[in-house]
Formats: C-alpha cells, structure tokens, sequence
C-alpha cells in the first residue's frame, strides 16, 4: 500500500513538522557518520539538501518501499546525484533497505555508490551522477505519466551549479511547453559548487525570471524550513509545472561546514566529526 502522503495530510501539524525535523537531524547524523567512515564523500551538499529530502520522503511523497516500481507510486529523481549521503540516509530511514547497509556506504561490492544506480539499489529511479541528466530524465517521466493520464507526481532536486548545464534548460523548456503540472523541480540554491560560488562561475540570477520565462510557476522559500516546504511540495500548480527555489546553506546544521566552499566534498577529523555530532542533537529517537 502506498504510504505517506495520506496520512501525513490528515496528520496534526505540529506533530508532523516535528517529526520531519526529527528525520532531517537523524539524517544529517547519519550522512556525516557515512562519510567519516567511508573517507570520502560530499557532506556540504548532503547538509544543504537534507530538509528538502526528509520532507519529501517523510511528508508528502507516495511509496512502499515493499512495492518500490508500484505503478501509482510519486516518482522521485535526484538529480545532484553526487550527494548520495543524503539520499541514502532517507531511503534507509523510509524502509527500502535496512538502516545497516549504511555502513557499506562507497565499500567495495556496496550497493551504495557514489552515485545512485536504479539496478543497484530499490527507491532510485535513476542514474544520475554527470550533472545535467536528471531533469531531463523527470520532465520524460512526467510526460509518460501525461499520455497515461496517471495520478502520479514527478519530483526532481537539483543543485543549482547544475543549471549551467544546457540539458537543464532545453528540458525546463519542453516542460513549459507540455504543461507539466504534475511536475515539481526544486532548485538547492546554497548558492556554492565545487572550487567556487555559483555567481563567479557562471552568473544564475535572475534566477527565478528565467523559470518563468520557460513557463514555469516559481516559488521562492527557505529550503530548512520543513513547514513551507511542506506546503508548497505538497501543491501544485494548475497547467503549468512548479519550481521550487530553496535557499540553503552548504553545510547546513554543523558551525564550521556552513557555508564552506571547501566542504563540497571533504571528510571530518575525528575531532570534527565529534564536534558534527555535538551540535546535530537529536532529542529523541525517530519513529
């Protein structure tokens, strides 16, 4: 049976926001742990995306993961498909695989690379990995479910370094065009890409004119705040697909990763990591 979505309309609010930071603080302990152990990772973009990705999985996506190619389940593409800590964590805590395979995190053999792979590993519906793939890949899947008629919703989370890939842009288009209303991208706007900020690279605003442009409804909101999030991934726009612009903070959540270009990617000392753990404190446990 698909889960989540239901349930968490009819839920008490309150008690839902709170729940969903409970899953973001656990999954922000957790990635941080993967990539200690690992020696490897991108813990700065796993910290920016996690209270997007923990209000996806916890409050508004339908899923089983017993039945993970359930036709009528919403479809999830992580399109920054370098920040595995964080989608991993969230597909572990949501059931599609036991929490301790997170230990195998970039091992040798893992079904948890670096990189997301759909043969690999149920809940992924993708590859992506090479920036620019994911959306493309949505916006095919969102006109599938078009031509079907089909209930489900389509969600993609980009990072915005990405939107410089002119993939991106050629498929905002089509997706303008086709009217896509069952379509949500959300836009990772911390604002950092690996060496440098998104701004020196390769200017981005006015960012939220250009969705437009393409046809797009544009929300602009605070990518860790569970409770706007909530509200606007759980909506849609009428006859034409949505744009979420998150603004986030790289390292979200551990003082001397925030807002760090050289947290991209990087592994904590152990003194760090003790640190990390200190400061993401988890009042209880996540049910």
């Amino acid at each position: 049976m698909l889960q989540n979505s239901a349930a968490a309309r009819q839920a008490d609010r309150e008690q839902l926001i709170h729940s969903l930071r409970r899953h973001a603080t656990w999954m922000r302990r957790r990635s941080i742990q993967m990539v200690f152990e690992a020696g490897q990772g991108h813990p700065g973009g796993d910290l920016s995306a996690i209270d997007i990705l923990a209000t996806l999985y916890f409050g508004v996506l339908r899923y089983d993961p017993k039945e993970p190619r359930d036709p009528a389940r919403d479809r999830f593409v992580m399109s920054k498909g370098h920040c595995t800590g964080a989608l991993y964590t969230a597909l572990a805590s949501a059931g599609y695989f036991p929490e301790e395979e997170l230990g195998t995190y970039l091992k040798p053999d893992s079904r948890l690379n670096g990189h997301p792979n759909r043969t690999y590993l149920p809940g992924v519906e993708t590859n992506t990995g090479p920036l620019g793939h994911g959306l493309p890949v949505a916006v095919g899947i969102a006109i599938a479910g078009q031509i079907d008629a089909a209930d489900y919703r389509t969600y993609v989370l980009t990072g915005d370094g990405e939107l410089q890939e002119g993939s991106m842009w050629e498929a905002a288009m089509l997706a303008g065009h086709r009217k896509l209303d069952k379509l949500t991208v959300i836009v990772d706007r911390n604002r950092l890409q690996q060496g440098a900020s998104t701004e020196d690279t390769n200017t981005l605003e006015p960012l939220a004119d250009k969705w437009r442009a393409f046809g797009w409804e544009v929300i602009e909101l605070d990518g860790h705040d569970h409770a706007a999030l909530f509200d606007a991934l759980g909506a849609a726009a009428a006859g034409k697909p949505r744009c979420l612009i998150a603004h986030t903070i790289k390292g979200q959540g551990v003082s001397y990763m925030r807002d760090q270009i050289g947290w991209h990617h990087g592994v904590p000392s152990p003194e760090q990591y003790s640190q990390a753990l200190a400061e993401l404190t988890l009042e209880e446990p996540v049910a």
